[in-house]
């Protein structure tokens, strides 16, 4: 069995999936970095998103060196490193745009700047500022277990990522420690769109089910509606995150990207309710 956390934002994240479950339909999470263009422009994008159609947006916290994170993604946290944002903002980043949508937000990070800031101190401002629960992705989840112990005492989720490689009785290891949904990782690599999405995401999505009753999301490579379609045929929901970033720097202006990015969370809304 899953961890389960009640209580807290965790709570609106679990109701939101399975709001999109009782539709018959998989859930839209979009991903975009903080910071990127700015900070404002960054709050601003999501509320974009969210109005276009996502039903959960995941907010990076810009790293320096993000191993899972291909060149798209990579050139966005480089903008809002050089522009000097901060955990704080990540932070301000989450509680604008969860007071302004009530909608679930969750932050993606690296272990290194938490294991910094302070586990306790993190989870705690995360809560206050609303969110829902962290992704994170190069944290072992055998040595979890304090991050674990604080996000459940502040009612926040912990999204594991399990990828094709994972063995079955790693999966099981992996989700029994995990709530809010499991991130599926669709094939092995960084993020970034791809020409196909591939069929070792089905595969991993079924053997996943097997250990969880937790949700299980596919991110990595799903860019356009069609993709979209084709993973909300077999997953609980479909993660974007490359498209959305590329989408705001090949913009000419600010207001284009919004526009844009609004756009796109609509197309892959339609996507995922016309699911192959």
């Amino acid at each position: 069995m899953s961890a389960e956390v009640t209580g807290g934002q965790a709570q609106l994240l679990a109701d939101t999936l399975a709001a999109a479950k009782a539709e018959d339909r998989a859930a839209l999470i979009a991903y975009l970095p903080a910071g990127f263009p700015t900070v404002d422009g960054g709050i601003a994008a999501i509320k974009a998103v969210f109005d276009g159609g996502a039903d959960v947006v995941e907010v990076g916290l810009p790293h320096s060196d993000p191993v899972l994170d291909g060149p798209v993604i990579q050139t966005a946290d480089d903008i809002a490193l050089r522009g000097g944002v901060r955990i704080a903002d990540v932070l301000r980043t989450v509680r604008e745009a969860h007071a302004a949508t009530g909608r679930p937000v969750l932050v993606m990070t690296y272990w290194n700047p938490l294991d910094r800031y302070g586990v306790e101190r993190f989870t705690t401002e995360l809560a206050e500022a609303g969110g829902a629960g962290c992704i994170l992705p190069d944290l072992p989840v055998q040595e979890s277990a304090l991050w674990r112990e604080h996000a459940e005492k502040q009612g926040l989720a912990t999204v594991f990522v399990v990828a094709p490689s994972s063995k079955d009785e790693r999966l099981a290891e992996i989700t029994a420690a995990g709530s809010g949904f499991v991130y599926a990782a669709s094939l092995m690599g960084v993020t970034g769109t791809r020409e196909s999405v591939g069929t070792q995401a089905q595969e991993l999505v079924r053997r996943t089910r097997a250990t969880t009753e937790l949700p299980v999301c596919v991110g990595l490579g799903v860019s356009n509606p069609a993709q979209a379609a084709e993973v909300a045929g077999f997953a609980d929901g479909v993660i974007v995150g490359s498209a959305f970033v590329k989408r705001m720097l090949d913009a000419p202006d600010e207001q284009t990207g919004l526009e844009a990015v609004r756009t796109l969370a609509g197309e892959l809304a339609e996507g995922v309710r016309r699911r192959a």
